[in-house]
């Protein structure tokens, strides 16, 4: 299991410093990556980009929302035997109503995912107002296995240590 923590510092100094001390750690962190002013712009952070996992939650809600649509279309259209499409025939029609509900599942995936909103999402909005405000941000990730060094973060003395959902 990985740990993912932001650390927020307000002193590019101690930063630098912190990321020294962290990537001379053995085993040191899998992800170390300094944001802020002078560092990596926060929009090249996948990890810290709440459109991201949106777009992540979408894709995960599709994998069973598209074929179960498609199952309750073409169900749909067996159990009501209504002749909504029967230009296309006998057999067609009930493919159409398969394809409509796929469709629905598709569309179906991308509203559920803009409207679940996770503990997360306000950490990361939280996050970015300290970097509005001037601070810098520390993203450190361990490997699978791997204890977060703690007591080094916490001799940085951060504003703040923010932990991500772990995985």
């Amino acid at each position: 299991m990985t740990t993912t923590v932001v650390v927020v510092l307000n002193d590019r100094g101690r930063l630098k410093r912190l990321q020294t001390e962290l990537a001379a750690c053995r085993p040191a962190p899998a992800t170390l990556v300094a944001i802020g002013a002078g560092e990596t712009p926060l929009a090249e952070v996948t990890r810290l980009d709440a459109a991201a996992a949106r777009r992540q939650r979408q894709r995960s809600m599709a994998r069973w929302l598209i074929p179960f649509g498609f199952l309750a279309g073409l169900t749909f259209t067996y159990i009501t035997d209504l002749d909504t499409f029967a230009f296309a025939g006998a057999w067609s029609q009930h493919l159409i109503g398969a394809l409509l509900g796929l469709g629905s599942g598709w569309m179906g995936s991308f509203a559920a995912a803009a409207s679940v909103r996770s503990d997360e999402d306000d950490r990361l909005r939280a996050l970015r107002n300290r970097l509005e405000e001037g601070n810098w941000l520390l993203l450190a990730e361990t490997a699978p296995g791997v204890e977060m060094p703690w007591r080094l973060l916490q001799q940085a003395r951060p504003q703040a240590v923010v932990r991500l959902g772990d995985g």
